[in-house]
């Protein structure tokens, strides 16, 4: 299984692959330049993970990424309101690519902890979630930091797999 993690800088998408890699989780994370790419195994299942950066100048990198993967995964950071609305616009921008049409997504909405943090459904509103047709959306799971390392059952047990 590979798959892409995509979303704005300060997401949560190291956090996440680092959850998943190591059980563990962490607060203090230096943001990625670039990409990383992990192999997880946990059980028979091994996972190719491309953490992709989330800063303007990276963008533009996350459809070559996220060609021909089992699933991209789009981390929000549900507290930070102000960057929803680019978020929702970097999303639907890299839905439209003729190359990833037919791909699952699965949105995870990050620091739900937060009291600032937005509601599931107010998430899915302000991403337009309900407007992508062309492929399985699986629901958005809200998540805090620390949940990742005991929930990594979100990516390897979603419904799209």
């Amino acid at each position: 299984m590979e798959l892409s993690l995509v979303g704005l800088q300060n997401a949560g998408k190291t956090s996440l692959v680092n959850s998943i890699a190591t059980g563990g989780y962490s607060e203090d994370m230096i943001p990625t330049v670039g990409f990383n790419m992990r192999k997880v195994t946990k059980g028979n299942v091994t996972i190719k993970l491309w953490d992709l950066g989330g800063q303007r100048r990276f963008r533009t990198m996350w459809e070559r990424y996220c060609r021909g993967v089992s699933a991209i995964v789009y981390v929000v950071d549900a507290a930070d309101r102000d960057s929803v609305p680019i978020s929702r616009s970097e999303l639907h921008e890299l839905l439209t690519k003729p190359s990833l049409i037919g791909i699952p997504l699965l949105v995870l909405g990050n620091k739900i902890d937060k009291s600032e943090a937005l509601a599931k459904q107010a998430l899915v509103e302000q991403l337009g979630l309900e407007s992508l047709k062309d492929r399985e959306v699986s629901k958005v799971e809200l998540v805090t930091g620390a949940e990742v390392a005991e929930r990594e059952s979100l990516v390897l047990d979603s419904e799209m797999f």
